[in-house]
């Protein structure tokens, strides 16, 4: 019997769509029959997480434990999350469900550490990620160096809520941090937001990227007890 899988979504809706997407296109299946049973909540309802941490924004709490209970409910075995910042209020929706819910940014430090292996890691994330150093714990825990945008973080954010927003997006500000980064030395670079991911599909990206929704994506195939057809994956 393999495990039905819960999508805990809508932060952002595309992303969500994204992270399915890349599920049904990263299982090995011949037919319908061999995907994945999925379940997914694309609960709109959550209040902005970032807003949350740092600008005394509506609490996404119970938002993320009423989706997470609701998942359950349906009959799902375990749950991901396509959304980096949410992490944050991880171990709180924990504690409130009783099946196993994968930690996206516990499995991409977990991924980068046995991939790459002496250089520095850059971060392009939300304020409220970079902000809340969730990132940093889990990179520092496989001994690693993670690093951020300083002067150019507002560049990401706004990038990240234009694709949120549907509005017509350039990379300028999105090179203008990546190349911050490198400027810090880092030679690997998180997507650690998932419409970033979105933005690396439209733009077709080309670098040394790690893409956590990607990861996600292929840990959740397994854990379902299928097979991927790639057994790792970064976007490079």
């Amino acid at each position: 019997m393999h495990k039905k899988l819960g999508i805990l979504g809508g932060m952002g809706p595309l992303a969500t769509a994204d992270l399915f997407r890349k599920i049904i296109l990263l299982t090995d299946a011949k037919c319908d029959q061999e995907h994945i049973h999925i379940l997914i909540d694309n609960n709109t309802s959550i209040p902005d997480r970032t807003a949350y941490l740092i600008a005394n924004g509506q609490d996404p709490r119970e938002q993320l434990i009423t989706s997470a209970k609701r998942l359950e409910a349906m009959g799902a075995d375990f749950l991901i999350m396509p959304c980096n910042t949410a992490h944050n209020f991880y171990e709180d929706i924990v504690k409130e469900i009783k099946i196993p819910f994968l930690n996206m940014i516990e499995e991409t430090a977990k991924f980068i550490s046995e991939k790459y292996t002496g250089v520095k890691i850059g971060l392009l994330s939300t304020e409220g990620t970079c902000k809340t150093h969730i990132y940093d714990k889990a990179i520092k825990k496989y001994g690693m160096e993670l690093v951020k945008p300083i002067k150019t973080q507002q560049h990401i954010t706004n990038f990240i809520y234009s694709i949120k927003a549907g509005k017509n997006i350039t990379l300028d500000g999105f090179n203008k941090s990546l190349e911050e980064l490198k400027a810090l030395g880092a030679k690997v670079f998180i997507l650690g937001c998932t419409e970033l991911s979105v933005g690396y599909e439209i733009f077709k990206m080309e670098g040394n990227y790690v893409n956590p929704l990607e990861i996600i994506a292929i840990r959740a195939i397994h854990f379902a007890g299928k097979k991927s057809l790639i057994k790792s994956h970064s976007s490079t």
